[in-house]
């Protein structure tokens, strides 16, 4: 492959075969070097990494490699990123979770053969009948079961019950009375009407302790769609995470109830409250939040599940930005369903960053001059919410915590402050931009970029387009000195909402990269538009960056047009690779 940096600097992608001791074959394995030429740099070496447990490496390669079994991953695929320890979801049952477990016009209700099909699973599950993955899990029950309750009771006529539902219900729900247990039933009828049989299990339940029984005074008003106040939620919360998990199962509350908890919320729409409480509720679990000595830090709300199949541009768009004096700072995880997409940790992993840096360790990044950007996983900085993994693999749908994990500020900036983040389904941008302004941040922007993240596009849109609002949508609000701007919280905010045209900017029209959850193609279509190669992903890098600094109200952005010029200068003149290249360098330093 051809070198995508310039003379100082060397990448190098090889291929590494395996030799299988037996006749399943071994996908190959791909290293990513980076190497200095001149200045003594220290080598930097990632080997990717291969989950596949059916691909047998030599004893030879592995130690060549340094690798170990817990190490193997396939940097081509990011869905291999997922952690082994995980206990996978019943498929049958996860199906049907993504009709019936959404919001009051999105669901689709069952077919009688499919709602036959899922309580036949259900059933044999809960009698000992399926093992392993077969095995319905309780978090499944929970979400399952709240999403026919919540159906039920509070949704409109069409997306109720459908006949074959019912009838499907009507003749398995005997049986399961009998075979599952008590949260369940509650949820599944917590006042004993929905079923059509007397049975006083979910009226009279109550839970085991006191979380519980918290958790289950919340579930009866989620569970009639209907809310919660702000103290509530985050009693719930703070109740119960981090989740405690032995061998797959949660050792404190109840999964099937948690899980009700988290999709009954996102089911009936969230209000306000909810959301700030979700939002808000674990920033002081690893004490106050350490402060960067920086005039600008831009926190990166992008979606944590990744994408699947366009080119993730924030990590070099972060690079650019930081040649200019606008520290940036993103958070994610390394691997987050229901997408199991490419994430920022994903791609610094292989490229040898250190993806483990605590709070203090990502401040020192960015007030690094010659970094000035840095990366924090949600591991690192909110442990509780990090539990949820697991469990949020087995609710599918996604949770309150989707949304207001976007905003966070894990570190604090001397001077002025923007949150950024991405967003897909209309409607919840007021709601991000809102936990923005509850932030206090002098600028705050939702982008609905590709995928629902936050690379805009210079493709021209489609008159085929869906309805909805389009790709490269931006609302938002800078704090300024005008009596005309509205005032929130003491602050005055100057509100903009408009959509991006590329081709006004001189763009080319060009379609999106596809990185199809290809986390070394999306490092390679990044690094090669930092070497300068122009192109889509170049162009993407430099739109991206100049659009957001002119849109926060960023100094030196004023006119849009320098703005893009000043991010073109960043790529062509090799100082955003050498921040990148110095970001990786630094955080293994820091350990």
């Amino acid at each position: 492959m051809q070198a995508l940096l310039s003379p100082e600097f060397s990448v190098h992608f090889s291929s590494i075969n395996c030799n299988s001791r037996n006749s399943t074959p071994c996908r190959s394995l791909t290293s990513l070097r980076f190497s200095k030429i001149s200045g003594g740099c220290r080598l930097i070496r990632r080997k990717a990494r291969l989950t596949s447990t059916r691909a047998v490496l030599d004893a030879a390669t592995i130690e060549e490699l340094g690798l170990t079994e817990s190490d193997i991953r396939n940097p081509a695929i990011s869905s291999t990123y997922r952690s082994s320890k995980l206990p996978k979801p019943n498929q049958t049952v996860l199906e049907a979770q993504t009709r019936i477990c959404t919001g009051p016009t999105q669901t689709r209700p069952l077919s009688e053969e499919q709602a036959f099909k899922v309580l036949d699973t259900i059933l044999r599950s809960v009698r000992g009948e399926l093992k392993d993955e077969d095995q319905v899990s309780k978090a499944q029950l929970g979400a399952f079961f709240a999403g026919m309750t919540i159906r039920a009771n509070s949704f409109p006529e069409e997306t109720q019950w459908s006949e074959g539902e019912r009838r499907a219900m009507n003749i398995f729900w005997p049986l399961l009375l009998r075979a599952l247990p008590p949260d369940v039933i509650f949820i599944a009828d917590p006042e004993g009407s929905i079923m059509g049989l007397a049975s006083s299990v979910g009226p009279r339940f109550i839970g085991n302790g006191t979380s519980e029984m918290r958790l289950v005074g919340a579930l009866r008003e989620i569970l009639a769609g209907g809310h919660l106040g702000y103290e509530e939620v985050q009693g719930v919360m703070k109740d119960v995470l981090p989740l405690k998990l032995e061998d797959g199962k949660s050792t404190g509350v109840s999964e099937s109830l948690l899980s009700a908890f988290l999709i009954g919320q996102r089911m009936n729409r969230e209000t306000d409250r909810e959301l700030k409480a979700h939002c808000l509720a674990f920033d002081d679990e690893l004490g106050p939040a350490p402060v960067a000595d920086v005039c600008s830090l831009t926190h990166y709300g992008e979606p944590y599940d990744g994408n699947t199949r366009y080119f993730r541009s924030t990590l070099f768009v972060a690079a650019v930005r930081s040649c200019y004096g606008e520290s940036s700072l993103l958070h994610g995880v390394e691997w987050m369903p229901p997408k199991g997409g490419v994430t920022e940790e994903q791609m610094l992993n292989f490229m040898g960053a250190n993806t483990n840096l605590s709070l203090h360790q990502a401040k020192e990044l960015i007030e690094d001059e010659e970094v000035g950007f840095a990366y924090i996983s949600q591991r690192e900085a909110r442990p509780s919410l990090y539990s949820l993994i697991g469990l949020r693999e087995h609710i599918k749908k996604r949770p309150p915590l989707a949304t207001t994990e976007k905003i966070q500020q894990f570190i604090r900036a001397r001077g002025r402050e923007s949150i950024v983040a991405g967003f897909y389904h209309e409607g919840y941008e007021e709601p991000l931009l809102m936990l923005m302004k509850r932030r206090g941040v002098h600028s705050g922007l939702v982008v609905k970029g590709e995928e629902g993240a936050l690379s805009m596009t210079t493709r021209l849109r489609s008159a085929s387009t869906s309805k909805g609002l389009p790709v490269n949508y931006c609302s938002g609000f800078r704090s300024v000195g005008m009596e005309s701007a509205c005032k929130e919280g003491g602050v005055s905010h100057q509100s903009f909402r408009l959509e991006v045209n590329a081709t006004d900017y001189d763009f080319e029209p060009t379609d999106t990269p596809r990185t199809d959850r290809s986390v070394s193609k999306n490092i390679e279509l990044g690094l090669a538009a930092l070497h300068g190669k122009k192109g889509p992903a170049y162009d993407r890098i430099v739109l991206n960056a100049g659009i957001v600094d002119h849109l926060l109200g960023c100094d030196g952005a004023e006119d849009v047009t320098m703005a893009l010029d000043r991010a073109r200068e960043a790529i062509d003149s090799g100082k955003a690779l050498k921040k990148l290249l110095n970001y990786i360098r630094v955080s293994q330093k820091l350990k």
